[in-house]
């Protein structure tokens, strides 16, 4: 009896595991749209078993990343040009405006972990760490948020980012597009803490109308 939470406890942190590596992989196309996965070849990969797998490939299919297909595993679901662009709008509208709020007040210590994770941004988009970098993009954009004080803003935008697609990345592994890109958000920070606002939502702007441009394989204007 007492082995048991220990043992619930190991599934539901491979479950995690493995719907984090999955989500980021179709997040930046590493699996495009249409692929068909399956269990027992994904747990093979993962060195685990079925199980966690399988509860993650169901989150992943709730959360519209993947569609069951009937006794053949689950297929990549793909997220039209104008859906992406919808969300993009939505986001430009949510994370713009706070940057002229947060101008002038960020503390050592925030700039100090934000610029942290800029250059860890920069650093997994150079050696094609496309998880990494999901992670670290997310982190540093919901860390700028949090610094409102709004927890409805931070939980919106976490939701957007998670309907968003992102599949140039992997087509822009080691490019000068990516990494210009990248380097934005150490240029923001430097923005915020010279208390320009109005330069910070426009690059704020500019950055987030990569989701339906350049992150998504398609020419910006």
């Amino acid at each position: 009896m007492s082995g048991q939470p220990m043992r619930v406890l190991e599934v539901l942190s491979l479950r995690e595991q493995v719907e984090r590596t999955l989500s980021s992989r179709i997040v930046a196309g590493e699996f495009a749209p249409g692929t068909v996965l399956t269990v027992p070849t994904l747990a093979g990969e993962f060195g685990v078993s079925a199980t966690p797998v399988r509860e993650a490939m169901l989150n992943l299919a709730r959360r519209g990343f993947l569609s069951p297909l009937r006794n053949r595993g689950f297929e990549v679901t793909e997220v039209s040009p104008d859906e992406l662009r919808e969300l993009g709008e939505v986001r430009l509208m949510l994370e713009g405006p706070p940057m002229r709020e947060l101008a002038g007040t960020l503390s050592d210590d925030v700039v100090e972990r934000l610029l942290g994770l800029a250059e860890e941004i920069v650093r997994a988009g150079r050696e094609g760490r496309f998880e990494d970098y999901l992670e670290a993009d997310t982190t540093f954009h919901l860390t700028l948020l949090e610094l409102t004080g709004n927890r409805h803003l931070v939980r919106l935008v976490r939701e957007l980012r998670q309907q968003t697609r992102l599949v140039g990345l992997v087509n822009l592994a080691d490019s000068d597009e990516l990494e210009g890109s990248s380097l934005e958000h150490a240029e923001l920070v430097r923005l915020l803490v010279a208390s320009d606002g109005a330069a910070a939502e426009a690059l704020m702007r500019r950055h987030i109308g990569h989701v339906a441009g350049l992150w998504s394989g398609r020419d910006e204007e």
